[in-house]
């Protein structure tokens, strides 16, 4: 069989194009041959279960171990109603995998001591004896840890397990050498996620858990590592570092993300080439097919079941993008959490970022689109003038924008500027990149009222700042500032758009050169 990128499920060496990450797993290796117990909490679809199976693997072939694997997924919810049900339950989970790793003795001692196992009491002294009848260290991955209805029982599970731990540590008990929970929550945030109104519910019956600190995101050169086995298998040429950056820049790494860029690529793009190659512009082309719209996957599903259901998250997310504001990247603060916990947001340097420009490209599209379902788009009925072949006039859309807006709010409030402005703009600027470009808002630390456009159409970039005016020094900084992105992005014109929430303003234009830089001024 032919091996293909997988966007699915487990993914599966010799069988799929997977990115090198046995760097990753001597990682998870060192926690385990030091007895300790984990939380390998990521979001969905961040390369988990793949972990999870690389980990058995390398487990079940060392036979100082045996390595027990299970999930609660597709189980049912009957088994967490009651103690008894759960503690029967686990014992056959158990049993099943034991006979899977040819231990049937073991096995067989454990369906013995099914029927009397009716707490979970009884379950940790069966676990006890378990680990006393075999010289193996005993590892126990549970994965889908939050998958069922009623994890209120599983927490006292957990809270169980603990118990053992520390017991072992003091050459009382038996148990399992080392424990590996797998799910999206932490066993903190799985607690909030059963009773989030409970007095006390922030503490965790998995104190004795270490950090988890493995970046289970691809950086760069793991990337290039995918691709240089794809390279070698298909016979296809590609400069392999400039790709794998590029895939980065757009993924940040998202493991999922990074799989169906390259699935596009290899599935969609390259077989309409005339050439055996990858190069930077297939790589934009996935991704304006990911960010597509049309396209949707059950992780961009997820993604925006999360947004329509916190509504606290929305509005983080809203203001974060369409708004340019900054945000501290505090785990105490529930929505937050919430967010990194799901995969939206990431740390950047103390401040709120989001994940990944996948996700903002699409988060920032579905604002837009809740924007004009209730309100329309600003109408632009003729885009003569304002795009030609490749190219975007820039001054030309931004004089369009200041008709638009001196024909139809020329009577708003300053209020009204500094809270619908941006959305306005953006929402005109949709129809006009009408899916054949891409916008990304860059927060300027420090100033949380402004934000810069850096919008790609075709292969060309463009910056757009836009502001509130603040008086004429904020207004040269912000010239000196817009001066330093184009020397950034290596242009030589740049565009910004002022929001005038002065009564006596004046909708006018000027084109300024600052540091060797033009740039073209619009007051709305």
């Amino acid at each position: 069989m032919k091996k293909y990128f997988n966007d699915v499920g487990l993914c599966i060496p010799g069988k799929h194009f997977m990115v090198d990450t046995s760097a990753k797993i001597d990682r998870i290796m060192e926690m385990i041959e030091r007895g300790e117990y984990f939380t390998l909490n990521r979001p969905r679809q961040y390369g988990k279960t793949t972990t999870s199976a690389l980990l058995f693997q390398k487990l079940a072939q060392m036979e100082a171990y045996l390595v027990l694997e299970m999930s609660f997924e597709g189980i049912g919810d009957a088994i967490f109603e009651k103690e008894e049900s759960f503690s029967g339950g686990f014992i056959e989970l158990l049993a099943d995998r034991l006979e899977f790793m040819e231990q049937p003795v073991l096995a067989q001692y454990l369906l013995e001591n099914k029927a009397q196992t009716t707490r979970l009491k009884l379950l940790s002294k069966t676990i006890t004896q378990l680990a006393k009848k075999t010289a193996k260290k005993i590892i126990l991955l549970i994965d889908e840890v939050d998958k069922s209805s009623n994890n209120a029982l599983f927490l006292h599970f957990v809270g169980m397990l603990r118990d053992k731990y520390l017991l072992k540590n003091r050459n009382q008990d038996s148990t399992f050498h080392s424990v590996i929970l797998i799910g999206v929550h932490d066993i903190k945030t799985l607690k909030q996620k059963i009773s989030p109104n409970s007095k006390g519910n922030l503490n965790s019956p998995w104190n004795i858990a270490v950090d988890f600190k493995v970046d289970l995101s691809f950086q760069a050169p793991e990337i290039e590592t995918m691709l240089r086995n794809y390279t070698q298998d298909k016979n296809v040429a590609m400069d392999i570092p400039a790709l794998a950056e590029k895939i980065y820049y757009y993924t940040s790494g998202y493991p999922y993300l990074v799989s169906k860029l390259c699935k596009f690529i290899d599935e969609d793009i390259f077989p309409e080439k005339n050439s055996l190659t990858w190069d930077l512009a297939d790589v934009e082309a996935a991704f304006r097919k990911l960010t597509y719209g049309g396209y949707t996957t059950t992780l961009f599903d997820s993604l925006f079941k999360y947004l329509e259901s916190y509504d606290e998250l929305y509005q983080l997310c809203f203001h974060l993008i369409i708004n340019g504001k900054s945000y501290d990247f505090n785990l105490n603060d529930p929505v937050v959490n919430l967010a990194a916990t799901y995969g939206i947001l990431r740390d950047d340097e103390g401040l709120c970022k989001v994940h990944n420009r996948v996700f903002e490209q699409r988060m920032y599209a579905y604002f837009l689109s809740r924007q004009a379902t209730r309100h329309g788009h600003p109408p632009v009925t003729e885009l003569s003038g304002l795009v030609e072949g490749p190219l975007l006039h820039m001054d030309a859309i931004l004089q369009k924008f200041q008709e638009f807006m001196q024909e139809n709010y020329s009577a708003k409030d300053a209020d009204f500027l500094e809270r619908q402005g941006r959305l306005l703009f953006l929402s005109f600027l949709k129809p006009i990149l009408n899916g054949r470009g891409f916008d990304f808002k860059e927060p300027v630390v420090g100033d949380e009222r402004r934000i810069d456009l850096v919008i790609t159409y075709f292969s060309r970039r463009y910056v757009v700042e836009m502001k509130i005016w603040r008086g004429e020094s904020y207004h040269q900084k912000g010239l000196q500032q817009l001066a330093a992105y184009l020397e950034h992005y290596q242009l030589r014109e740049g565009f910004l758009l002022i929001f005038d929430i002065r009564k006596n303003k004046t909708y006018k234009q000027a084109l300024i050169q600052v540091g060797g830089k033009e740039i073209f001024a619009v007051w709305v």
